[in-house]
């Protein structure tokens, strides 16, 4: 009898283990699809308010709000592990919503349709390469410190085409750019599903602040895959 309850309680605690996993990695694609949203509504609303009002939208407010998403990002990556869950939930809202302010100058350069077209190729490119990374038996670790080199080079490579504004080197980063974050989002589910398995076996607040940091990735991921895809396939307002 006290095998039996032995066996009854591991396949239970198993049970419970598996459960939780799936609502975790559930929630990395629910929250991100809820901070997508966020943006994308906070950039149609400021992109029609500025349309009414074209010098409320400064070039200095513009990087004040830059440097304000860039200082939380930055924050919310690096002491998340001493915040509470609510916290941590709280600030990658407020980033979406300014990310989406600052993304509301796409609405303003190109055209509604051609924006359109380009999110539902990203959402399609997005979906394939998260099904790759959830599925794959590949290692993608192993490509690790090439996405980490990549992403170095490319950043650097984008600061400097801002004072010097080479067309080739411009279409040079918008083509790597879409490969790298093709790349980044199958090794970034791929990561996330690894450590869910370790860590997730029950739902507390280090479980879904892990989960929550998956969102973040993910979602940076998408905007990022977005934006360099609205480069090759939008339409520029006349």
């Amino acid at each position: 009898m006290e095998n039996y309850n032995n066996k009854w309680d591991a396949s239970y605690i198993e049970y419970a283990g598996a459960s939780a996993y799936t609502k975790l990695f559930r929630s990395v694609f629910t929250w991100m699809a809820l901070a997508l949203a966020a943006t994308g509504l906070t950039a149609s609303y400021v992109a029609n308010y500025l349309t009414m009002h074209p010098d409320m939208f400064s070039s200095g407010l513009f990087f004040g709000l830059c440097i304000a998403e860039l200082a939380l990002v930055i924050l919310l990556s690096a002491r998340i592990h001493k915040m509470s869950f609510a916290t941590a939930g709280i600030m990658f809202a407020i980033y979406s919503v300014l990310n989406g302010a600052t993304m509301s100058v796409l609405f303003l350069v190109y055209t509604m349709e051609s924006i359109a077209t380009t999110f539902f190729v990203t959402a399609g490119t997005f979906g394939v390469m998260a099904l790759i990374g959830s599925t794959t038996k590949m290692d993608l670790s192993k490509f690790s410190s090439l996405f980490t080199m990549a992403l170095i080079g490319l950043i650097i490579a984008s600061l400097v085409n801002l004072f010097w504004a080479n067309s080739y080197l411009y279409w040079g980063i918008t083509y790597i750019g879409v490969l790298l974050f093709v790349g980044l989002t199958a090794w970034d589910v791929q990561k996330i599903k690894n450590m869910l398995q370790i860590y997730g076996t029950e739902e507390n607040d280090v479980t879904q602040k892990v989960a929550l940091m998956g969102s973040l990735s993910l979602y940076l991921d998408f905007v990022n895959l977005f934006i360099y895809l609205l480069r090759i396939l939008g339409s520029r307002r006349d």
